[in-house]
Formats: structure tokens, sequence, C-alpha cells
């Protein structure tokens, strides 16, 4: 069985690719904006459920959609993806020498049912210094990234210690995924 996929993410559709869950890309412009006293987790679960949600509505309604949010929280902030460059450089040095967390939601919905799972991973970066995160921007990789980093790329070269799942902090969690997909008959 297919799914739409309520992503432009090249790193989600490698992973459903890996666990042979073939998919269509559907790709939501939501506003991602946290609303006002809400726990990241519950941001990051909000935001996957009203992706899969626009994706069905956009749909054929013949497919479930998947949709998800990753978030990395340090001191209670969510750190979304970087603005500019002096914005990634601010995160990355917030990050350095430090723990987070890094939580992704993933929600499967189709007409008349909804299902959402939670991953939660704690990341400690190494200590590294600004040039480190110069060079680091510099090549392209924090752009677009949650935290101004991607854990399935150079910034695992800042990743010390990871307590929880790899696919969650590279967006999709493949366990709570295939939960999800188990749940909906799509994979055994």
């Amino acid at each position: 069985m297919m799914l739409l996929l309520a992503s432009a993410s090249p790193r989600r559709r490698e992973l459903l690719d890996r666990i042979g869950v073939g998919h269509s890309v559907l790709p939501m412009d939501l506003d991602e904006t946290p609303r006002a006293g809400e726990a990241p987790a519950d941001f990051a679960l909000r935001m996957a459920l009203e992706k899969a949600r626009a994706g069905l509505e956009r749909s054929d309604r013949t497919l479930p959609v998947l949709g998800a949010d990753t978030v990395v929280v340090i001191d209670g902030k969510i750190l979304g993806k970087p603005r500019d460059r002096a914005h990634a450089l601010e995160m990355l040095g917030q990050l350095s020498g430090r723990e987070h967390r890094v939580l992704t939601a993933v929600a499967l919905v189709r007409e008349g049912c909804e299902a959402v799972r939670l991953s939660e991973s704690t990341v400690r970066f190494r200590l590294f210094g600004p040039e480190e995160a110069e060079a680091y921007w510099e090549t392209g990789e924090p752009r677009d990234k949650a935290g101004a980093y991607g854990i399935q790329g150079l910034g695992e070269l800042l990743v010390e210690h990871l307590s929880g799942s790899h696919s969650g902090v590279m967006g999709l969690p493949l366990f709570e995924t295939g939960e999800l997909l188990r749940e909906f008959g799509i994979i055994r």
C-alpha cells in the first residue's frame, strides 16, 4: 500500500524508502509558529497532525497521509530552522558542549481515522568554538534544519552522545512510524 508524505524533506523520503514504504510527496506549507504557552511536545504533535490533515484535504482522500514535525529544545525553548547565518551561529553556540532534546512527532490520517506518536531523544554536543560553527554553516547543511544541524550529515561530527532514536533526530522516528503503519494496515 502507498501513502502520501506531507513533507518535502529528503530525509523523511529516504527513511520511508529504507523501510520499503511506497509514497508520493505532497509538501505542506503551514504556519509553524508555536502558540503562546504551548509546550514543545504539544507543538510538535499539533504540527505533525496539522500537516497530515492538510495533506488529506489537498488529496483525493484515497491514500493515508503521513505528517511529521521535529523540534530541537534547549532550556525549554524551541530552536526552529535558522533565519540566517547569524541565527544559525547563535543556535549552534547555545548547543555547543550541552545537552538538548529532539522531539519528533509523526501523524497518520485517513478519512475517519487519525493517530499520532512522539519520539523524544537526548543529544549532547561536544564543545566547539565559533570558527567551527562558522565552517559548518558554510557547508550549507544547517540552513533548513531545526536547531541548525543535521545528524545524518556533517552535523553528526558535533554529536558526543545520543540517547534515543537516530531516525527520530533525522526527522522520522522509524519505531513510532512503524507502529502507525501497522495500526493502519500498511505494513505487517
